[in-house]
């Protein structure tokens, strides 16, 4: 029976910690693999030779094993150093496109920033803890990403 007193004392328990952060960063939504033309018409407005910036909210999941002695899957504080090291220096306050050298041959969608911090994240965090990046670019636009 599920949730039954004997299981839970035996069973092996799974747990999701989340860690929000936020960052601002501007950048230019432009691939060297396309025209100016077709990069005018694929990205519109995002395309501006200026740029133009978000106030990015990015969450961090981990998932593992609760550890029977600690209570945790991780240590927040460790979980946060890590976001520190990967997200909040590289990306805080920069521009995407000159500041990050990935973004130079990679277009910094929102989509390629989730895989950048992913791909940044699984060096620094325990092997298979890291389950999910999601960031909030806007309000209304939200990327997951999941390593795959």
């Amino acid at each position: 029976m599920a949730g039954s007193s004997a299981q839970s004392s035996t069973a092996e328990r799974i747990g999701y910690i989340s860690r929000i952060e936020s960052f601002s960063a501007c950048h230019r939504l432009h691939s060297i693999h396309l025209s100016d033309e077709e990069n005018k018409e694929v990205y519109g407005k995002c395309n501006n030779p200026n740029g133009h910036g978000h106030n990015y909210k990015v969450e961090v999941t981990v998932r593992g094993k609760i550890d029977a002695k600690t209570g945790m899957v991780m240590n927040l504080t460790d979980l946060k150093k890590c976001i520190e090291e990967v997200i909040m220096s590289p990306l805080d306050h920069k521009n995407l496109d000159k500041d990050v050298p990935y973004f130079t041959t990679v277009v910094s969608t929102t989509e390629n920033v989730a895989v950048y911090i992913w791909d940044n994240m699984v060096k620094v965090l325990p092997p298979g803890l890291l389950y999910e990046i999601k960031i909030h670019e806007t309000d209304k636009n939200v990327v997951v990403y999941r390593g795959e």
